[in-house]
């Protein structure tokens, strides 16, 4: 069996307060595979991201990510983590004085990679979002879809690993909605493996994917793409 990409084994996450975001967690996804984490607000989806992200450590249990156990990530090695991970957010964390370009290229910045072999990189990846044309607007110039799809090209230039989307689609309607999911979907025949935490259940279904559900931080059923119509 090939090792999974990524696999939460018995993870819980409590708070300071006692608050228990998550309780006794365990799934693995497979590389190449596309997921949804759906649940009610406070449910956990956020903090399972974080964990994964390493923007959080978990109580008890353990992620691996691949080979790695990620309790066992610390220093300088949790940036090299986080270079195989693509993060897309619902409020998109766009630089405003940054072109749509400059935004992109950032990822690929930090991995020290020339300005010829950046420049390539960019442009192929904003044809890929529709947004050859948008190269040199600023943020403020662009649609919320638009918006979107910048940080979706920003995650996926240095071809991750792993893409997490934290409600992807909150702010956008129905046919912008569709576009984005349109482009997660190409990502697995490209090697990346995407997880996105959604409480959009109509949009949900409509993908046929499999399924993880959360609901007061415990993983109460995890569905497969034929199962979605019950």
């Amino acid at each position: 069996m090939p090792t999974p990409v990524l696999r939460f084994d018995h993870v819980s996450k409590r708070y300071g307060d006692g608050r228990e975001a998550l309780s006794e967690v365990s799934f693995e996804v497979a590389a190449g595979e596309m997921l949804f984490v759906t649940g009610h607000s406070g449910a956990g989806k956020s903090t399972l991201l974080r964990l994964i992200h390493l923007a959080e450590r978990p109580s008890r249990g353990a992620v691996l990510f691949g080979e790695k156990n990620l309790l066992k990530v610390r220093g300088r090695r949790i940036a090299l983590h986080r270079r195989e991970i693509g993060v897309v957010y619902q409020d998109h964390r766009l630089l405003a004085d940054r072109s749509v370009a400059d935004n992109v290229a950032l990822p690929l910045i930090l991995r020290g990679l020339r300005r010829g072999e950046i420049g390539k990189r960019v442009r192929s990846v904003l044809d890929r979002v529709g947004l050859g044309a948008r190269a040199n607007a600023l943020p403020a110039q662009l649609s919320a879809g638009e918006q979107q799809r910048v940080g979706i090209a920003r995650a996926i230039v240095a071809e991750p690993r792993l893409l997490l989307a934290d409600e992807p689609t909150g702010n956008l309607d129905p046919t912008l909605s569709a576009e984005i999911m349109a482009l997660f979907e190409s990502l697995p025949g490209r090697g990346t493996s995407v997880l996105v935490a959604s409480h959009d259940l109509a949009l949900v279904k409509r993908m046929k994917k499999r399924v993880l559900v959360l609901n007061q931080g415990r993983l109460v059923d995890d569905i497969a793409p034929e199962d979605l119509a019950e």
